[in-house]
C-alpha cells in the first residue's frame, strides 16, 4: 500500500519536474522473474526506472542508508534491500537470485558506479540472470535530471541468453555482460527500444 502511494506521488513529481517519458514498457513481462538492467547516471535512477511500471522493482542499496531514521524504513517499504560496503555479500547474492526465482522484478545497474566512462560493466547482472533464468530487460536512461528538462527511459526487448544458460564460466559472464550493455548503449544512442 505504501509502495503504491509513493509510486503515484513520485510519478506526479517526476512528470512535472523532469517531464519523464517512458518508451517500450510493453517489453517488460507482467509476471515471472525479470532482471531490469539499466545504465547509471544518478542516485535517482532507481526511482526513474521503476515508477512508470505496474510491477514493483526491487533494488540493492548501501547498508548505511538503512540506518537513516525514517528514510531507511521507507527504503524497505519501496522494495530495497541492504548491501554491505566493500562488495556484494553471499547473502545479498542469494537474496537477489531468490527474488528472481520467486517471480519478482529486480533492477540492477551493471556499470556499478554512476557516470561510468570506462565502458567496463560488472558481471553481477550476468551471473544473476544465468543462475535464476530470469528474463533480462535492458533499459536506457536518457537525460541529465535538470529541472523541467525531459528525462526518458527506454525499455528494450528481452535479451536472448539461451546459448549461455547454466552457471556461467568467466568467459560466458563476460559475453553476457557485453550483450546486455550493448543493448543499453544502442538504445541510448538511437533513442528507440532495442529488438533482440
Amino acid at each position: 500500500m505504501i509502495y503504491v502511494f509513493c509510486r503515484g506521488l513520485l510519478r506526479l513529481i517526476f512528470s512535472v519536474l523532469y517531464r519523464l517519458e517512458t518508451v517500450g514498457k510493453d517489453h517488460v513481462p507482467t509476471e515471472g522473474g525479470v532482471l531490469l538492467c539499466a545504465n547509471h547516471i544518478s542516485v535517482m535512477d532507481p526511482i526513474t526506472v521503476g515508477i512508470k511500471l505496474k510491477r514493483q522493482v526491487k533494488y540493492m542499496a548501501k547498508a548505511e542508508l538503512f540506518d537513516i531514521p525514517v528514510f531507511g524504513w521507507l527504503l524497505r517499504q519501496l522494495g530495497a534491500f541492504p548491501v554491505k560496503r566493500g562488495g556484494v555479500s553471499k547473502e545479498s547474492i542469494r537474496m537477489s537470485i531468490n527474488i528472481l526465482r520467486d517471480g519478482e522484478l529486480m533492477g540492477i545497474f551493471p556499470e556499478g558506479t554512476r557516470n561510468s566512462t570506462s565502458g567496463v560493466a560488472k558481471k553481477g547482472a550476468a551471473s544473476f540472470a544465468l543462475r535464476s533464468k530470469a528474463t533480462v530487460i535492458p533499459a536506457a536512461i536518457i537525460g541529465e535530471y535538470k529541472l523541467f528538462r525531459k528525462m526518458k527511459v527506454i525499455y528494450g526487448a528481452p535479451v536472448d541468453l539461451t546459448e549461455f544458460m547454466g552457471e556461467g564460466s568467466g568467459d560466458q559472464l563476460e559475453a553476457v555482460t557485453e550483450r546486455i550493455m550493448s543493448r543499453i548503449y544502442e538504445m541510448q544512442k538511437t533513442g528507440k527500444p532495442s529488438l533482440d
